[in-house]
């Protein structure tokens, strides 16, 4: 089972999920689901397959981490969610709702879409630089930031890496199982060919300087998600929750405070 941080209230509405982006942990979206916890919905972070707390194993595809948002929705939120998936998450995201459709309720999936990208060679990169960096009497993320730098010069990207990095009175750690990312990585920017298509509520809110989502992938988010709409913010890149937060807070509650067409609930399939 996955590790979760929940936040806010059962009060009535349907809980949401957000699951992280490669590298991320669900507490990294803390501030954001406190937020939306607000509008009176629990929000469940999860920590997801070989990052943080969760379990690691040696499987890292997108309909295992499905399968692991299925179970997490069963068990801590009821049988059925709303689901936000950023980046990596957002593929997951994206296979839970076409693979264990009954489990989601409405889907936004921020800055990535349905296909396979071409930057497995620069992630493998990021990996293997976390792996060489040298945790020998590593006591702050100071001192670690300035021994990875030679690696990795861009300073946002470190300060992301870092919250990964574990610093106890054993030592520093890594909360990512970069052995197994690092071997799944062209599965982890790739896309698998799955079954079915998902008619329910779906956004997909992208970065405006972001690449990820363009106009030509529309036609294969709609083939798989034909109720997809879209929504951009301005001034946001890739990670658009961190670049624009208050824009992105208000983009998804306004979004998921809309009321839900009747017909998109009354096709919904049964849960298995």
């Amino acid at each position: 089972m996955l590790a979760a941080t929940v936040h806010g209230e059962d009060e009535g509405g349907r809980p949401l999920v957000i699951a992280h982006g490669l590298y991320g942990a669900g507490r990294n979206w803390g501030a954001i689901a406190k937020r939306l916890a607000q509008d009176g919905r629990r929000v469940i972070c999860p920590d997801m397959r070989n990052h943080g707390a969760s379990p690691w194993d040696g499987v890292h595809d997108y309909p295992a981490m499905a399968a692991d948002l299925a179970g997490l929705i069963a068990s801590e939120a009821g049988g059925v969610a709303d689901v936000l998936g950023h980046s990596m998450g957002g593929k997951a995201a994206m296979a839970l709702a076409l693979l264990h459709p009954g489990r989601v309720g409405r889907l936004i999936v921020a800055d990535i879409a349905p296909i396979a990208y071409g930057h497995a060679g620069a992630q493998r990169a990021i990996v293997a630089a976390l792996g060489a960096l040298d945790l020998a009497g590593v006591a702050t993320r100071a001192e670690a930031d300035r021994r990875l730098q030679p690696a990795i010069p861009d300073a946002g990207l470190r300060a992301f890496l870092l919250m990964s990095l574990e610093i106890g009175p054993q030592g520093a750690r890594w909360r990512l199982n970069l052995e197994v990312l690092a071997a799944r990585m062209d599965q982890i920017t790739g896309w698998p060919d799955l079954p079915g298509r998902f008619e329910g509520p779906t956004l997909f809110l992208t970065g405006a300087l972001s690449a990820y989502v363009r106009p030509e992938h529309h036609g294969a988010i709609r083939a798989l998600f034909p109720a997809a709409e879209f929504a951009t913010l301005e001034g946001a890149g890739h990670w658009l929750h961190a670049d624009r937060p208050a824009e992105f807070i208000a983009a998804v509650s306004g979004w998921l405070g809309r009321p839900e067409p009747q017909e998109a609930s009354s096709h919904r399939p049964a849960i298995a």
